[in-house]
């Protein structure tokens, strides 16, 4: 396994945001992460990325026990991350945008020039590179998310909500480019509120809820779940009292 979350546990005062979680993660693959609003998503991305630390249980990412390393620690084991809200430096160029992941790795500028320029390529934004990336769209905006986290070479690639807002036409480009990714040998677990395409691109989907981890299957086994449905849309009174 690449990735074994065994148990962890992240508090936020009384607030449990993850509660005893475990996941694995085969190396090679897509896993969905899924669940409604506050179930503890990107709150998990933040622990195995360094962001937050744990309150319990152990993360394993190749081999490594990287519970309690810090973000630029577990950026160069390995892990990169993609964020919600995509916030690049408006004035730098595409291309300086993503040569800030590419120093994560490189030890020369033209190094890290050249690392950036490959994730452009892969994300399909190689035309842009010399564009000021405040007069990007919200969906070059959003492969410019992913091309930062690209240029660090990760072994394992974290995408949080990298299709929302953006048109039916541009979720399935921004689906073939997670597949192009996963082809070229990056990891994934995607976290999506677009089922058809999260079911699409995963091998295995998790599903989170209040916290803690209620269902992990194929999409397909996922998607007849009772529990799942309940969790999205609500118990129909009506048919409990039946």
């Amino acid at each position: 396994m690449l990735l074994q979350v065994e148990g962890v546990t992240k508090k936020f005062g009384g607030l449990v945001a993850l509660d005893d979680v475990s996941i694995s993660v085969e190396q090679g693959t897509i896993l969905g992460l899924i669940g409604p609003n506050g179930a503890g998503k990107t709150t998990l991305f933040n622990c195995l990325s360094g962001t937050l630390p744990v309150n319990g249980g152990k993360i394993i990412f190749d081999g490594t026990n990287v519970t309690g390393k810090k973000s630029y620690q577990i950026a160069r084991l390995g892990i990169a991350r993609s964020y919600q809200i995509e916030q690049p430096f408006g004035r730098m160029t595409t291309l300086q945008n993503a040569m800030v992941g590419g120093f994560c790795r490189a030890a020369t500028f033209e190094q890290a020039q050249r690392l950036a320029g490959d994730a452009l390529r892969l994300v399909g934004l190689s035309h842009k590179q010399d564009v000021a990336a405040r007069h990007l769209n919200i969906g070059e905006r959003k492969k410019l998310e992913i091309a930062k986290a690209l240029s660090t070479q990760p072994k394992l690639l974290l995408l949080d909500e990298v299709m929302a807002g953006l048109t039916p036409g541009e979720v399935w480009e921004m689906a073939g480019i997670i597949k192009s990714v996963n082809d070229a040998g990056v990891t994934i677990i995607i976290i999506e509120h677009i089922m058809e395409a999260v079911m699409a691109l995963s091998k295995r989907v998790v599903v989170l809820n209040f916290g803690k981890k209620i269902m992990e299957g194929s999409p397909g086994e996922v998607g007849e779940s009772p529990a799942v449905i309940e969790a999205y849309f609500g118990v129909d009174e009506e048919a409990a009292d039946a």
